[in-house]
């Protein structure tokens, strides 16, 4: 006779008590944040109230608390559909392959497809910087296991490494990619000697703050940096010596095409499409080598990491130095595309993007942060229609990706060595 399981009854008196806490938690906090609004007024300075849009929030977060324990607390298959949704990562890895290679061949051909036009290859190209960015991080974050919150100064260093080589020294952006890279690495080695004794929440602080004095010292050395007026006219890539332009001798002319202002934007493209992989194959490989491996065993346990002879000084500047390293060639590719920098692109804010990409994709997951990335640029994009609410369809996204994949999207990493099965064979062991 088959077994059969029981739903669970549901205490409804406790369910409408932690919904309504849940309700009162938001009613004080949209009060202050959405009850009132400025407005001008002919003596000046007044206020509107906006109550309506506050019951709005209590009783929309009243209803999902109460959905979300009917939900959680209804589901005859309990525990067991929880740890099968836990195995999502193990019973997609055989797809993750095919999807990976489906994704790179939709990435090459994007800016070749018939919806592909000025604003969708630029939205592209941003996605493909934070692929960059989180791979990079990864490094650091994912494999290492060192919580890093200053990664946006790696990523201001290589913008500004480049934009100064440029402007002053009229180096091209492929001779100065390399240098901004290395001064990005120097940059983390010189990070990662005063952390080599923290981490966890005190590692992240120190990070935090280096970051912070990245920021303040371009935001004011005026002399060196331009402060926060930035630096403008920074030279665009060009492709083998040919400009993007309407000029005789551009890349237009040499082959023979019509000029369009389109060439420019899929060749960068194309660009941070090459520098991502470069970034994604350099990193699998490392990870199999000798240093990915001490990475991974100084994440999982330091002092056992100690304990097999493993250097946990070099390990952790390694992964400092290597990680800084993508996100100075990022930075350059960001000076190059844009054309102008200044202190307000490298802000605390992108910081927290790029790791969240990390830790939402899966830490040290290569797919997971593709997926992360996508998440993270396309749905504020795409919501731009919501105007005031974009954000908040945004935070509520991540809260629910939080609650249901806590450990993040793809949270689960196959290892990078595994041990034979079974006990070891007689001619072993004489």
């Amino acid at each position: 006779m088959a077994e059969t399981r029981s739903v669970p009854r549901i205490d409804i008196a406790a369910a409408l008590k932690e919904a309504g806490l849940a309700g009162l938690v938001a009613l004080g906090l949209a009060i202050p944040l959405a009850g009132f609004r400025t407005v001008d007024q002919p003596g000046g300075l007044g206020f509107e109230t906006r109550f309506g849009w506050v019951a709005i929030a209590v009783a929309a977060v009243f209803i999902g608390r109460l959905l979300l324990i009917f939900v959680q607390g209804s589901r005859p298959w309990g525990g067991s559909g929880k740890r099968r949704f836990a195995r999502f990562g193990e019973n997609t890895k055989s797809h993750l392959r095919i999807v990976g290679v489906a994704g790179l061949l939709f990435g090459v051909a994007m800016p070749l497809l018939p919806f592909a036009d000025r604003y969708y290859v630029d939205l592209g190209t941003t996605v493909l910087i934070y692929v960059m960015l989180g791979w990079g991080l990864n490094i650091v974050v994912g494999l290492a296991g060192l919580l890093d919150l200053g990664y946006v100064a790696f990523y201001a260093i290589g913008a500004y490494s480049f934009a100064l080589f440029a402007i002053h020294f009229d180096v091209s952006f492929w001779a100065a990619l390399p240098v901004a890279g290395i001064l990005a690495a120097f940059l983390g080695v010189l990070l990662g000697f005063p952390v080599l004794r923290l981490r966890g929440d005190y590692l992240a602080i120190v990070t935090l703050g280096f970051g912070e004095i990245i920021r303040i010292i371009l935001l004011n050395w005026y002399q060196f940096t331009g402060g926060p007026n930035g630096l403008s006219g920074i030279p665009r890539p060009t492709f083998f010596g040919l400009e993007f332009s309407r000029s005789e001798g551009g890349f237009a002319d040499t082959f023979g095409l019509d000029y369009s202002p389109m060439h420019r934007l899929i060749f960068l493209y194309y660009v941070i499409l090459m520098l991502a992989l470069i970034t994604n194959l350099f990193t699998l490989r490392i990870r199999r080598l000798p240093v990915g491996r001490a990475w991974e065993a100084l994440r999982e346990d330091e002092i056992a990491c100690r304990a097999l002879g493993i250097n946990p000084t070099i390990t952790k500047l390694s992964a400092f130095a290597i990680g800084a390293m993508f996100g100075g060639f990022a930075g350059a590719f960001f000076a190059a595309r844009q054309g102008f920098i200044s202190p307000e692109s490298f802000t605390f804010l992108e910081s927290a993007l790029i790791l969240a990409v990390v830790v939402l994709g899966g830490m040290g997951s290569q797919t997971g942060v593709v997926i992360a990335a996508l998440f993270l640029v396309l749905l504020p994009e795409f919501a731009r229609d919501l105007a005031q609410f974009r954000m908040l369809l945004f935070g509520g996204a991540m809260v629910l990706v939080m609650i249901w994949r806590p450990r993040g999207l793809l949270a689960h990493r196959e290892p990078t060595v595994r041990l034979p099965d079974g006990p070891p064979r007689a001619e072993q062991t004489a």
